[in-house]
């Protein structure tokens, strides 16, 4: 069913191939001693930032939440994260640190992904619902990334050393939320088991 939190949804998903598209364009123009590629790429992901809190708002909002939207919502979430992490990794080559961030969180996620499946399939989805962890390894995870695209220093702050800082954070939060989920989810498993005996 196609409604505006849903469409929303979608125009998340649109937001990817031109991000790909942003980064591979040759743009020399800078804006304020910054290059406008980055803005560029930095308002992209912003925008994709919020139009993920509004679909979830109006959602609620207008009362038109649906299967179909609570499928799409985080595989949006996942794939626009996923894609603006390769970006960065791909512009930074020699820096370990956020290489090794990148695999950290995308693996993260394709897991988790996984297990609330798995879940979902046993009927018990609530087990590794989102926890504050994962809200806080969230915000960490956008902020980061929207410094990273934007790489350059804006009114002598240190944008790329904030945002690698974050993004530290977030992967380490990443790990932590990680191991929670995979937690409540065996507890859950062996809790069933037991009741079944």
């Amino acid at each position: 069913m196609m409604n505006l939190p849903n469409l929303l949804t979608l125009f998340r998903i649109f937001v990817i191939p031109v991000l790909v598209l942003v980064y591979f364009l040759k743009i020399d123009t800078m804006v304020y001693h910054v290059p406008l590629k980055n803005i560029l790429l930095c308002s992209l992901f912003a925008l994709a930032g919020i139009t993920d809190y509004f679909d979830g708002y109006l959602a609620r909002k207008l009362k038109v939440s649906s299967p179909f939207g609570a499928f799409l919502d985080p595989v949006a979430d996942k794939l626009v994260v996923a894609v603006a992490l390769v970006i960065i990794a791909v512009s930074q080559p020699h820096s370990a640190i956020i290489t090794l961030c990148t695999i950290v969180i995308i693996c993260r996620e394709i897991t988790i992904s996984a297990l609330r499946e798995w879940m979902a399939s046993l009927g018990r989805r609530n087990s590794v619902a989102v926890s504050w962890i994962g809200k806080w390894k969230t915000t960490f995870q956008m902020g980061a990334i929207g410094c990273l695209l934007f790489e350059s220093d804006f009114i002598g702050l240190p944008i790329f050393l904030i945002g690698e800082i974050g993004l530290i954070i977030a992967s380490a939060l990443t790990l932590y939320s990680m191991i929670d989920y995979l937690l409540l989810a065996y507890h859950s498993e062996k809790k069933h088991q037991n009741e079944n005996r």
